[in-house]
């Protein structure tokens, strides 16, 4: 234990800095305390706000959130991770937390990137990025920093695929278009009688009435019934992916 005297001006400041998260103004003691390693801990360890003031200006490292290189360094762990690089994709990871980075901000982009660039070539990836979070915010900083970055490794070594971005930008485009396009009378909903005397829910094949469960009919606006969206890559277990299409067609075939 140290014998530690620190005034109330100081502590305000600390408060002020933290924005009211208790683990961000701990951590910035903790590293004030540390300050005085190898000291007689016998001695007042006095902390003022200069010994404050310029722990947080080495944290800082040349940083600034609201500035390019705030930009800057996101993008590099993005595109570290993307290109399948886990020693730089952690390196940036760490000189942000180090920084000051907000860590919510690096797990969002981690979120992201597991969608945007992974997809379903890991669909695992989601749910890492995710229990990053998760983690981070059950235990905190420090150690909370670690949950971060083995998900930054496992997202960088993950296979990747932008499938599921571009299909939704497909889709979008076309929605853009085309507009508020009708649903087909065969898969609407038809709750009342009158609905179904109009024809809704008319000729609606029920897909576990067939082998497999799948059944040969439209489901898109008559205006895009040519389109195919979804192009799965050959990569991570959109390889399989590939497999059940493919099979899927073979069952619509047999049933025409």
């Amino acid at each position: 234990k140290y014998n530690i005297k620190i005034s109330k001006d100081t502590i305000d400041f600390i408060a002020g800095f933290s924005d009211g998260d208790a683990r961000i103004a701990y951590n910035i003691l903790e590293l004030a305390v540390g300050a005085y390693s190898g000291e007689d801990r016998q001695k007042v360890i006095e902390i003022d706000t200069a010994l404050i003031e310029n722990i947080i200006q080495k944290k800082a490292l040349l940083y600034d959130k609201n500035g390019e290189e705030h930009f800057n360094l996101i993008s590099a762990l993005h595109k570290s991770m993307r290109d399948s690089d886990p020693d730089a994709a952690v390196y940036w990871t760490v000189r942000m937390l180090e920084s000051g980075e907000d860590p919510l901000y690096i797990i969002r982009r981690m979120v992201r990137f597991a969608s945007e660039d992974i997809g379903l070539a890991d669909p695992n990836a989601l749910q890492v990025a995710i229990s990053a979070k998760q983690s981070f915010e059950f235990i905190g900083p420090p150690e909370g920093y670690l949950a971060i970055i083995e998900a930054v490794i496992y997202l960088a070594l993950a296979p990747k695929s932008n499938s599921s971005y571009t299909t939704y930008k497909k889709v979008k485009s076309d929605v853009e278009e085309f507009g508020s396009l009708p649903v087909p009378y065969h898969i609407r909903n038809a709750p009342t009688r009158l609905m179904k005397d109009i024809g809704y829910g008319k000729g609606y094949k029920y897909a576990h009435d067939y082998n497999d469960a799948v059944v040969d009919q439209t489901h898109l606006p008559e205006k895009l019934l040519a389109r195919k969206y979804y192009s799965p890559a050959d990569r991570g277990f959109e390889k399989e992916l590939i497999n059940r299409l493919k099979a899927i067609n073979i069952l619509k075939k047999k049933q025409k």
